[in-house]
């Protein structure tokens, strides 16, 4: 399995660069970060805090950090033509020497929509338009010239220069992750991403991966060729109460507070379901010095599912 690290951008620049760099020093697999304005108001934050732009975050964690995957968690198809994306993606990947993994989603945070004047689409219309947009970044990656003519995005004779530079596990160049857990998505997932995304705790991860393993193989892929990772809020430690509060005051997200041995558990029980790749907002841990000691603790925990 590989563990990742989620730096919450609603904090100072200074902060995401300490967590990434101490991950990359430390034997984390990845950094993933949001692509949000804003808060949503309630469970991702108050819409009034400063909130960090993914795109160029990402740009410079390519050239803070030396070995850890990066990627955003996942981009918003809403906000930034696929052309655009494609050529950002391929820039920021050569940037890291070929550790972007591009993470796209579909869209769904009312609340920047409105303020910018940007359109929501009905979530029908979302994923039809979401299909087409990953099928337009595949064809400027892979292409020499593309073309492309839908309902929503059109190319014609489209050149994106330079392209990614093939490398170990990745020999299509930049891998495309995409997140969502309703059945439209996951079926998209299993036709077009390379790595499938979704919180969840063990059970709702096993009853979603079987529907992305039923859609592999209704198209005739193998299943095991989809990467699938999940986050939850993780906090340690031995203080039985203060467990109970975090998860109370997190609810209904999906976490899991309390002693290191808790935590393994649930490890074992997310590798038993499939999962390859576990990540870990970095909210809940503090700041500073106590962040850094809680990734530490929690990487132990980790060790020994490493691989």
């Amino acid at each position: 399995m590989r563990f990742s690290v989620w730096p919450n951008l609603m904090q100072p620049v200074e902060d995401v660069l300490d967590v990434a760099r101490h991950a990359d020093r430390t034997g984390w697999d990845g950094v993933w970060v949001a692509d949000h304005f804003m808060g949503d108001g309630a469970g991702f934050g108050a819409v009034e805090t400063p909130t960090l732009e993914s795109t160029a975050v990402l740009s410079a964690l390519a050239v803070a950090t030396e070995r850890v995957r990066i990627g955003p968690l996942v981009l918003g198809a809403t906000y930034r033509h696929p052309a655009v994306v494609a050529n950002w993606a391929i820039t920021t990947d050569r940037l890291s020497s070929g550790r972007l993994v591009l993470g796209l989603g579909a869209g769904w945070q009312r609340n920047e929509h409105d303020q910018y004047g940007i359109d929501l689409p009905a979530v029908g219309d979302r994923v039809t338009r979401f299909s087409e947009y990953v099928r337009v970044v595949r064809r400027l990656f892979e292409e020499p010239t593309a073309d492309f003519d839908g309902q929503w995005f059109r190319l014609s004779g489209a050149r994106c220069e330079p392209k990614a530079e093939p490398g170990p596990g990745r020999p299509g160049g930049i891998p495309i992750l995409v997140g969502g857990k309703g059945d439209r998505m996951i079926a998209l997932a299993a036709r077009q991403a390379d790595e499938w995304n979704m919180w969840g705790l063990p059970d709702v991860i096993a009853e979603r991966s079987a529907v992305l393993d039923r859609g592999c193989e209704a198209i005739g892929r193998d299943p095991a060729s989809v990467g699938r990772s999940t986050q939850a809020l993780l906090l340690p430690t031995e203080d039985d109460a203060r467990a109970r509060r975090f998860n109370d005051a997190v609810a209904p997200r999906a976490a899991v507070a309390g002693s290191a041995d808790r935590i393994a558990d649930t490890v074992a029980r997310w590798a038993e379901v499939g999962v390859d790749e576990v990540i870990v907002p970095d909210s809940p841990l503090g700041r500073g010095s106590e962040r850094r000691d809680h990734l530490d603790a929690l990487a132990e925990v980790f060790a020994p599912f490493r691989g």
